[in-house]
Parts: structure tokens; sequence; C-alpha cells
């Protein structure tokens, strides 16, 4: 079974009512995790107020097995692919930060966590954002969870509100709801603007096995998981500041 529908307990909201009259700011663990999770609300905040992305990691780890590709290349064609997945979103390269941390390696005890939260508090104070966005703990990769955790430190530094977005447990969790009881669920209505989300995903061609080809077990999306994404709304769980 898999997590395709949105109960309908999940509160309909505005994008207004998420991001408020301030500029968002919106971690994403790896170039497209932005566009699927929150392309829509991304679409509608650059249309207002702003957003601002901060990418966490270089995103090279999708196709490690590639000769043609190093893994310098693959991270140069990804941030590519980032900046024109945001221009479809109405952003430009100037509102992405990239703080290229190894892609599948932000567990490691050496990535300094309090320090990059720090930061990103310190974005956030610089462009007036109150409401920061991040990749559901619930997700089950390493580079999302402490990306949670990170998002989780600089609102407690900020006082900022809180909400994440789930990517890979929708997809494989249908329980995951389970694990962020306490919060509050929304439901963002994305059908205006889901032309331009799918024009935002599809610009990640790398991870539509159309660049790296050269590795047989290098990352492809399921065509299945990026329909879910482009035709259905996007949902967001707010943590409460205790």
């Amino acid at each position: 079974m898999i997590a395709t529908d949105t109960p309908p307990l999940a509160r309909p909201v505005t994008a207004s009512y998420l991001c408020g009259p301030y500029p968002i700011v919106v971690l994403a663990p790896h170039p497209d995790d932005e566009s699927l999770g929150c392309g829509g609300l991304l679409a509608n905040a650059f249309a207002g107020h702003g957003a601002h992305v901060v990418l966490m990691t270089d995103g090279a780890a999708s196709h490690p097995g590639s000769r043609g590709w190093p893994a310098r290349q693959r991270t140069d064609v990804r941030a590519r692919e980032l900046d024109a997945a945001i221009r479809e979103l109405g952003g430009t390269a100037e509102d992405v930060t990239r703080l290229g941390l190894p892609d599948a390696g932000m567990a490691d005890p050496s990535v300094p966590v309090f320090s990059i939260a720090r930061s990103i508090a310190a974005l956030m104070s610089r462009l007036g954002a109150r409401c920061l966005f991040a990749t559901a703990p619930t997700d089950p990769h390493c580079d999302h969870e402490v990306t949670a955790e990170i998002a989780r430190l600089a609102a407690r530094v900020t006082g900022a509100r809180l909400m994440f977005y789930p990517v890979w447990s929708r997809w494989k969790q249908p329980d995951f709801r389970t694990e962020l009881a306490g919060m509050s669920e929304y439901r963002l209505d994305t059908s205006a603007v889901r032309e331009r989300k799918a024009r935002a995903i599809a610009a990640h061609q790398s991870q539509l096995g159309k660049v790296f080809t050269d590795d047989d077990r290098g990352f492809v999306l399921d065509p299945d998981f990026v329909r879910l994404f482009v035709e259905t709304d996007e949902i967001f769980f707010e943590e409460h500041a205790t």
C-alpha cells in the first residue's frame, strides 16, 4: 500500500496562511526535494512576498558509479537543474543558498549541525523570514532526517513557525502520520500552479534518467512517484513550540 491520499481531516489552507506576509525559507536536502515536496508553495511564495531555498547537500551521490560524470560534474549538473527549477517556479539563482554538504553523509558526526542551524537562523533574520519549511523527520533518508533536526534548531533560535513537508515517507510509509501526531496537518491546493510545478520537477533531468546514463544502479525517480507529487495537493505538518 502506498500513501497517496490526503485524509479529510487535513485542514485546507491558502499559501498566504502558510507563508504569512513575509518571505519563506525552504530547506531541501537534495536538488528536486524543493520541487517535489513544496513546488506549489514556492510558486505562490515567489509570486508574493518571496522565498529562499537552502540546498543542504551537493547531490553528487545519486549516480556514484558513473565514469562519464565524475562527482564534481554531477554536482555542477544538479546545481544547474536546481536553478532551472527555481526559474520555473518564479525565482532566480539569487534565491538559492548552497551549503555543499556531502550527499548521503549529513548524519556523519563531522557535520556541524549547530553551526548550520545558526547560519540558517542568520539568513532568516536577514530576509525577514518567519516561516521555515523542511523535509519531514519521518522521511527514511539520513539527509532528510538531519535537515529536519537542523530546522528544529533554527526555528528554536528564531522563534519561526516550523513546517515539515513529507517526501519519501509520503510515498513509502502509509502510516507515516502516526509519527507526526500532535502536529497540525495542512493541505495546499496546487491546482493553479501544477503546470509550473511539473516543469520544475522536469527540470531535474538527471533524476529522471536522462543525463547520467552510464550507471545501472543510479537513482531514477519512479514515474508514479512523480505523478503523486504533481497531481495531488501538497501537505505540510506544523510543529508547535512547546
